[in-house]
């Protein structure tokens, strides 16, 4: 398979670097508290070439891992030192809506110089991130993301914990984030896909890994618009959790790790390779683009030993199963886009809805519905307490990544047929034309965000509010 022809490159194979090392941090009765500051940086600081200009916390992309305990509080001081406003939304964790992060629909945006403390429990274990969700499109493309990992009571026995953040950039000749942020093709279609892709704010040829050693592999993607779809040649991956949850070890269907925007996948990788050989870890997702993110390069020397045993399923997190028999069911359909209910309005030259979009600066809609804003009326008003099914459909010629804040829902049916895991995740992709049914408790007060994570895509009209009262 050829590899990528980027405009980074690295100028010699390196071991891949983690991600910004852990803020320093003081627990005192179970509290964990971090600094994050919101400021102008740099990304792609090691590829030889001049680094380029960025939006970070504390100065790296990503930036830095916050790692606490399940059951902990955790206490987060943003400060924007930015010249524009911002927030942080914690993508997956299950926490008090004001706490979400939103602008305008759960806080203020934090404007520049002002601090805002985030607070709120450690709940559930599991792989989680960190972005602005104010204009998300741009202030992620420019660094604006870190990840948190919530560690189980008992951590799973590997040699080595890992985390990759998958994210690309459009990078332009001059070595600077292309400004064409907001842009109708774009938006249209299939959001914003960068030239340069990055594991973990880096451009490299390698991973290095040492024989007989077994990992944990933290997927995280922060990309706007890109999927993946990695392959790891020579190596069978066992996905034990996703979007956090945990799930039944399995491998992945024809051993493709699929990650969209926003989702997480927790794998672990046993590394049966010797010393010298390289094994190439391919994306595989965009059947005509396909290419080499980095080789597993294993290096002189062994990893522990007793690895082999079976994998032991990791404990679930208190979760409130779905009472389906006695849940309400919700329709959602998904509209919109080019090649699709919009291009077919255009081409029929009818003053439908979908034709209106393009006239207000949209071309997605929810159930006939273009959003504007975060601030807006609840498209569905849930009971506290009760189950609900969303019986959601993608009318659409794109895959989008549909995402529910404050809540994790059971992945019941594709396409009428009974999902393999029952998987738990906050963000599910749909193909194009795909039905999804989901369920879930509406246990978390509040106005919840319910929105497409390709961000052009939530720009351009695919977002909702979800009351719960």
């Amino acid at each position: 398979m050829d590899r990528r022809s980027f405009l980074f490159r690295s100028i010699a194979p390196l071991a891949l670097a983690a991600p910004a090392g852990c803020t320093t941090a003081v627990q005192t009765r179970g509290v964990r508290e971090f600094e994050l500051v919101a400021m102008a940086g740099q990304a792609l600081t090691d590829t030889g070439k001049p680094a380029v200009p960025a939006w970070t916390y504390g100065g790296s992309v990503p930036g830095p891992q916050l790692r606490v305990r399940q059951g902990d509080r955790v206490r987060v001081e943003v400060t924007n030192r930015l010249q524009v406003p911002t927030t942080v939304h914690w993508h997956g964790v299950r926490l008090p809506n004001a706490m979400d992060g939103v602008p305008h629909l759960t806080q203020a945006p934090i404007e520049p110089g002002a601090r805002f403390v985030y607070e709120f429990d450690a709940v559930d274990a599991g792989t989680y991130w960190y972005h602005s969700h104010f204009q998300s499109s741009e202030q992620l493309d420019r660094g604006l993301y870190g990840t948190l990992v919530v560690e189980e009571p008992r951590p799973l026995p590997v040699d080595r914990d890992v985390t990759w953040v998958l994210d690309d950039w459009r990078i332009t000749a001059d070595g600077l984030v292309s400004e064409s942020f907001g842009n109708t093709h774009d938006m249209a279609h299939a959001g914003r896909i960068g030239n340069t892709l990055t594991v973990n704010g880096s451009v490299q040829d390698r991973f290095a890994v040492r024989a007989g050693e077994r990992l944990r592999l933290r997927l995280v993607n922060a990309a706007n618009a890109r999927i993946f779809g990695l392959r790891f040649q020579g190596h069978r991956p066992m996905v034990i959790a996703i979007d956090g949850q945990p799930v039944q070890p399995h491998e992945p269907e024809g051993g493709r790790i699929v990650v969209a925007p926003g989702m997480r996948c927790d794998l672990v990788i046993d590394a049966v390779g010797r010393p010298g050989e390289r094994h190439e870890v391919q994306d595989v997702f965009y059947p005509r683009e396909q290419y080499v993110l980095m080789d597993l390069a294993y290096e002189a020397g062994a990893g522990a030993a007793g690895r082999t045993q079976p994998l032991a399923a990791l404990a679930g997190n208190p979760l409130p199963e779905p009472d389906v028999k006695d849940a309400t069911t919700h329709d959602i359909v998904f509209g919109g886009g080019m090649m699709g209910s919009l291009h077919q309005a255009l081409l029929d030259g009818k003053p439908t809805d979908m034709r209106g979009l393009l006239r207000q600066g949209k071309a997605w809609a929810i159930n006939g519905h273009a959003s504007a804003s975060h601030h807006m009326d609840p498209m569905l008003r849930l009971r506290l307490g009760r189950t609900y099914v969303l019986r959601m459909r993608n009318d659409t010629a794109w895959h989008h990544p549909i995402h529910l804040h404050g809540h994790a829902f059971r992945m019941l049916r594709r396409n009428g047929q009974p999902t393999r895991h029952r998987e738990w995740q906050d963000t599910v992709l749909m193909s194009p034309r795909e039905e999804v049914a989901v369920a879930f408790v509406a246990d978390n007060p509040g106005s919840w965000m319910f929105h497409c994570h390709i961000l052009e895509h939530q720009e351009g009209g695919m977002m909702g509010v979800v009351e719960v009262a």
